[in-house]
């Protein structure tokens, strides 16, 4: 840990280095975040529900997936840009370290600027929580936690999948933003406004369902059951597969000689 913060520092650090561009970066997120908001408040312009979901019971899955997205983002977009790493030898040079390969790529990028993203959730978050309708009490509030934080894992194992795919193709294939990028676009509303289809594709494929809607579920008070305020840890096993893919695909990798 102490070695990946002393990364996280020089990242920072050389990020910081033209401070106005880093600002304005930050600042400029935050304006596109926000007009994704929007988007949401334009349909309840024409709708008081969305398959019986108010304006703030959706905003509220719109803050939860953002901030998910967001910390994946910034701690795991080391993966995103895995095809560059495999292209120009930066990878060769990783196996030859006595780091494990998954810190090393963690640890070689970070995109501070994404938390712009994370901080404009948590203003929707804010507005969202005390209009949900949500009577929070203890198990609620680390329900909610849970969904942030298994939220940013099933991302991340979405991340380790896109890089593992990079073994193969060398170039990254544009298809997995599909999930990533529209994983975070789709979750702005219930999983349950899509059908049935979809909902069982994020349930049992793509388990986004399972840090969004049925723990919503719980929050709403529509389910009292312990597993709806589990599922977000059942989402976790998802890692499991990525992680056994992105073996597969590095067993599997033959130097490009850059």
């Amino acid at each position: 840990m102490k070695l990946y913060l002393k990364y996280a520092a020089i990242n920072l650090k050389s990020q910081m280095q033209y401070k106005f561009t880093f600002i304005t970066g930050i600042f400029s997120r935050i304006v596109l975040s926000f007009t994704s908001v929007l988007a949401v408040l334009f349909i309840f312009t024409r709708f008081n529900e969305v398959e019986g979901f108010t304006l703030s019971q959706t905003l509220l899955c719109f803050s939860v997936v953002s901030m998910a997205f967001s910390l994946t983002e910034v701690f795991a977009r080391g993966f995103d840009i895995m095809p560059r790493m495999l292209g120009n030898g930066e990878f060769d040079r990783a196996l030859v370290r006595p780091r494990g390969i998954i810190f090393q790529v963690l640890a070689s990028h970070m995109e501070f600027a994404r938390l712009s993203i994370f901080v404009s959730a948590i203003a929707v978050l804010c507005y969202a929580i005390p209009n949900s309708g949500v009577s929070w009490t203890w198990d609620k509030i680390v329900t909610l936690m849970l969904m942030i934080v298994c939220g940013a894992a099933v991302f991340f194992g979405l991340f380790i999948i896109y890089a593992a795919f990079s073994f193969f193709t060398v170039e990254g294939l544009e298809f997995m933003n599909i999930l990533t990028h529209g994983g975070k676009e789709f979750g702005r509303y219930p999983f349950s406004i899509y059908g049935r289809g979809i909902l069982r594709f994020v349930t049992y494929v793509i388990p986004l369902a399972l840090v969004q809607y049925y723990p919503l579920l719980y929050l709403l008070d529509r389910e009292r059951g312990a597993l709806y305020m589990l599922a977000p840890l059942f989402s976790l096993l998802f890692l499991l597969p990525s992680y056994a893919f992105f073996r597969a695909g590095l067993r599997k990798y033959k130097s490009t000689g850059s």
